[in-house]
């Protein structure tokens, strides 16, 4: 086993019980115990198949290539609409675990037969992405502000496209895109930590609050 993976787990306050189940199911299906982007990774022939993180209200297993499993019980998610590859399957509580385990190694299984079969999968890149109207006239009136955006990652430039193309009203996408152009500006992500604080950087983790309550 993993050492960092150890100390990851010794050092949760929630989910402990539960990632740790998840860690001994998937090492029952022959997978190397890795730690990536700060979490338990398993991997086949140096291939990542899945990792185990945890959040405020679930913990969860994620197949780098779940939108290609078959899913016939349906109980893949798709944690974001920016994210076009990767699944997740979430727990809330030790008995759900324990009572999917041979549905979650049938899973593992067809993930490990996906990576050894070479399938790839046809990511839409950012130009398939919508620019609302709203944004282009927003580029128009500020140049420097056009360049910022186009100088974020893909990653990042597609959750700002999808965030901003998603409100009906054409008042609304204004609003979302002046409300971030500070960020954009910054050259932070939809999703980035701003403060310094999180424990998931550079994703955000809701540590900013612990300053806006001392303001």
């Amino acid at each position: 086993m993993n050492e960092e993976v150890n100390k990851y787990l010794n050092g949760l306050k929630k989910w402990k019980t539960e990632l740790t189940k998840l860690r001994e199911i998937i090492l029952e299906c022959g997978l190397k115990e890795e730690f990536k982007w700060m979490h338990p990774c398993y991997t086949e022939n140096e291939k990542n198949i899945v990792l185990i993180h945890e959040f405020k209200d679930y913990c969860a297993i994620l197949f780098h290539k779940g939108v290609l499993l078959k899913d016939p019980e349906n109980i893949l998610v798709q944690q974001t609409e920016n994210v076009q590859s990767a699944r997740q399957i979430r727990f809330t509580d030790l008995p759900e675990i324990e009572e999917l385990k041979p549905t979650i190694k049938e899973y593992i299984e067809e993930a490990i037969g996906i990576e050894k079969s070479g399938k790839k999968i046809e990511k839409k890149k950012t130009s398939d992405f919508n620019t609302p109207k709203e944004l282009e006239q927003k580029f128009e009136e500020n140049p420097d502000f056009k360049k910022a955006f186009k100088n974020l990652t893909a990653g990042r430039q597609r959750g700002y496209l999808l965030h901003f193309d998603k409100p009906k009203q054409s008042k609304t996408k204004t609003s979302r895109i002046e409300k971030n152009m500070e960020r954009i500006m910054d050259g932070y992500g939809l999703n980035d930590c701003v403060c310094g604080l999180s424990n998931r950087m550079p994703n955000c983790d809701g540590s900013h609050k612990q300053l806006e309550k001392t303001e």
